[in-house]
């Protein structure tokens, strides 16, 4: 019976044979969603909306100040600057997509965004850790 099988597939054409390959590929995952219910995922949204503009606006005004003030570029002053644009970047990795998947009530994400995520965040939180043990020291 196994011969008849592959003499089958030998004969088939191309076409058909992708048609019958394993698709087990992951394409996406799923992730855990705060609430069920509408309305909080709603105030889900804003209430991470408001505190992604505000980290945005507090490390955007220290990143201005430091960059526009020629008192201020002394070592520690280059610290701070460092570590706003690291918490800058680290918040814009993870909440956007959260606040977007509470606004259009969505729990996927690509497997190249949840891989990209996990490199760029654990990148910054690694440098931003780094860089606060170079100032301890």
């Amino acid at each position: 019976m196994g011969s008849v099988s592959r003499d089958r597939e030998e004969t088939m054409p191309h076409a058909q044979k992708k048609l019958m390959s394993n698709s087990s590929s992951i394409t996406e995952f799923l992730l855990l969603a705060f609430t069920d219910t509408r309305q909080l995922q709603l105030l889900h949204f804003w209430l991470f909306l408001g505190i992604y503009l505000a980290a945005l606006l507090g490390n955007g005004l220290i990143i201005t100040t430091v960059a526009c003030d020629h008192h201020l570029h002394t070592p520690m002053y280059f610290f701070l600057l460092n570590l706003s644009l690291l918490d800058l970047g680290s918040i814009s990795t993870t909440v956007p997509q959260s606040m977007a998947n509470s606004l259009w009530d969505s729990r996927a994400i690509s497997y190249r965004g949840c891989a990209a995520q996990v490199f760029f965040f654990l990148f910054l939180i690694t440098t931003e850790y780094s860089l606060l043990t170079i100032m301890a020291y």
